[in-house]
C-alpha cells in the first residue's frame, strides 16, 4: 500500500471529495488519490525511498500540507506522517472550512419542530417587549457538498399557530389587521444563497412571503455544532435572527396611546432556535 489517509472536518465528519497529492523534493507529482465516501484514501502505488510533501485539498476547505519520509524498512515519523517500506501512512488529516466557518456534513437535513422554536418579539408601548411563537411549522435544509453558497433552506409556517399567551391578542393577530390567516394561511421562506459572515457564522439570503407579500430577508445564522441523538440519528443545532419592518408586509395596524407613542413598535425581531436531523425525514417516535 503506497498511501493511506483519513480526511475529516473539525467535527470529525468525512470529507468525501478531498484530494491527496504527493510530490517529491523536485516538486514533481508522484501520486494523486481521491477520498472515498468515508473520507478514506487508499492507493497501492509504491513510493521510492525519499522525502515527500503530502498536500490535502478539498473545495471549500483550506489546504493542509505535511512532509513524509519513506524508507526501505522500518517506520519513521515526520510532520504528522508515518512512512516505511515504500508506503506513507498520513493518518487523520483535519480540514478547516475556508475562512474558518464550519457547517454540518453535506446532504439533506430535516428540522425537528418538537425541539425547535420560531419566535417573534415586538416592542410594546416603547418600554417593554411582547413575545410570541409559531407552534406549527416544517422546514428542510440542504447543505451543498462543494459550494456552500448553493446550500438551501425552505420553511413553511402555519400563520394561525401564533401564540403569545393571550387568547384575545392572538385572535386579533390572526385577523386582517395583522396576519390575515384566512386569506394567507401560510408564511414561507425560501433561501436564495448563503455567504460566510465569520467563524461559524453565516448569512442566509432568502425571500419571505407574509400576507401574500414577498420581500428579501437575510437571516444571521450561527452553527452551534452536531451530535448524536437517543434515536440513533445525528442532529445539528442552529440559532438565527432577523429584523422585519412591519410596513414592508402591510402590517400597518397600530394605536397611538399618548404623545405620539405607538402601542406596537415598527420592527419585529425574529428568533429561531433550530434542531435539524440528518436525512430527508424525522425518526419515528
Amino acid at each position: 500500500m503506497g498511501l493511506t489517509a483519513r480526511i475529516r472536518t473539525r467535527d470529525g465528519w468525512a470529507v468525501s471529495h478531498a484530494v491527496v497529492t504527493v510530490t517529491d523534493m523536485t516538486g514533481a507529482q508522484v501520486l494523486r488519490a481521491e477520498a472515498d465516501a468515508e473520507g478514506a484514501v487508499r492507493d497501492a502505488t509504491a513510493l521510492a525511498p525519499g522525502a515527500y510533501t503530502v498536500i490535502v485539498t478539498a473545495v471549500g476547505y483550506a489546504p493542509v500540507a505535511a512532509s513524509a519520509l519513506v524508507t526501505d524498512g522500518g517506520t519513521s515519523r515526520s510532520s504528522g506522517a508515518e512512512s516505511g517500506g515504500g508506503r506513507a501512512e498520513v493518518g487523520t488529516v483535519t480540514l478547516a472550512r475556508q475562512g474558518g466557518a464550519e457547517l454540518p456534513p453535506p446532504g439533506p437535513w430535516t428540522v425537528d419542530p418538537a425541539h425547535s422554536a420560531v419566535g417573534a418579539v415586538a416592542q410594546h408601548l416603547g418600554i417593554s417587549s411582547v413575545r410570541g411563537r409559531f407552534t406549527e411549522f416544517a422546514a428542510s435544509v440542504e447543505i451543498a457538498p462543494d459550494d456552500v453558497s448553493k446550500s438551501r433552506v425552505e420553511a413553511v409556517i402555519r400563520a394561525a399557530s401564533i401564540d403569545t399567551g393571550n387568547g384575545m391578542r392572538d385572535t386579533h393577530l390572526r385577523s386582517a389587521d395583522f396576519l390575515d390567516v384566512e386569506a394567507h394561511p401560510e408564511i414561507t421562506y425560501r433561501s436564495t444563497g448563503v455567504s460566510v459572515a465569520g467563524p461559524d457564522r453565516w448569512t442566509v439570503h432568502g425571500d419571505l412571503s407574509l400576507r401574500g407579500i414577498v420581500r428579501p430577508v437575510d437571516l444571521d445564522l450561527a452553527y452551534l455544532g452536531t451530535g448524536a441523538d437517543p434515536w440513533g440519528g445525528t442532529r445539528a443545532a442552529f440559532r438565527a435572527t432577523a429584523d422585519l419592518h412591519r410596513e414592508d408586509f402591510a402590517l400597518t395596524y397600530n394605536q397611538v396611546v399618548q404623545a405620539g407613542i405607538a402601542a406596537i413598535g415598527t420592527t419585529l425581531r425574529i428568533e429561531l432556535d433550530i434542531q435539524a436531523v440528518q436525512g430527508e425525514s424525522l425518526p419515528q417516535a
